[in-house]
């Protein structure tokens, strides 16, 4: 499926106080080996199979042959397709985290305000992503391997997307304990997740949703107001 605290004050079992406050940097990635630029081009060669051909056409020995490695270069790397394809949609999950850690740090203050832009970020993406389009709404990968890996086999891709939330969100003074952040944190990534792939409205419409259900739960409702009037 990128982040000193400035931990939560609450009246109940608080989440327990650090002398350094967590706080959501964005990672200078180390230089790529050649194992990683080799597992880059495979993941990037089977990206583009998929958007362009669908990906029953993605096999191993069309991603030797576009890479230029052998058939069995590639078995070593990934093990399998199924493999493969849980790779491919992590990978790209990085591309959508990205987007989330943008909307946390445009409100540095707000957590409503953050939650709001992290889910704008991510469904305004959603719709102008080709690989997520090839998988989801054309006729490309509808049966294939990928779809599941969003959907009933999502969890690997939920549990990245809950740390980075998480992560995120424990920059804040909140009135909740732990117990009711990791509960309020599932219920948006899973509802974000769920408009990814079934939009019912405007990523305006449903962030706005999203932040005014955070406020909500964090108590601050009063400010946030009538999500209508903010999509």
């Amino acid at each position: 499926m990128r982040s000193s605290r400035e931990v939560a004050v609450m009246s109940a079992q608080p989440i327990e106080e650090t002398t350094t406050a967590p706080r959501l940097v964005r990672v200078t990635a180390p230089a790529r080996s050649d194992a990683d630029t080799l597992r880059s081009q495979l993941l990037g060669a089977a990206s583009r199979l998929t958007i362009s051909e669908g990906w029953s056409k993605v096999t191993m020995s069309r991603l030797a042959d576009e890479v230029g490695v052998s058939r069995q270069t590639v078995y070593n790397e990934f093990g399998s397709k199924p493999a493969l394809a849980q790779q491919l949609v992590l990978g790209e999950l990085q591309v959508f985290l990205g987007r989330v850690f943008d909307g946390f740090e445009a409100s540095p203050s707000d957590p409503v305000g953050a939650i709001h832009g992290a889910a704008l970020n991510v469904l305004r993406l959603s719709l102008e992503n080709p690989l997520l389009h090839a998988v989801i709404a054309g006729s490309h990968g509808a049966e294939s391997e990928l779809l599941p890996l969003l959907t009933t086999d999502s969890e690997a891709l939920l549990t990245l997307a809950k740390e980075a939330i998480t992560e995120g969100m424990l920059r804040f003074e909140l009135r909740l304990t732990r117990a009711q952040l990791d509960v309020g944190v599932d219920v948006v990534v899973r509802t974000v997740l769920s408009h990814v792939i079934h939009p019912s409205g405007t990523p305006e419409e449903t962030a706005a949703g999203i932040a005014w259900i955070a406020s909500v739960v964090l108590g601050l409702d009063d400010q946030w107001g009538d999500p209508k009037l903010r999509a």
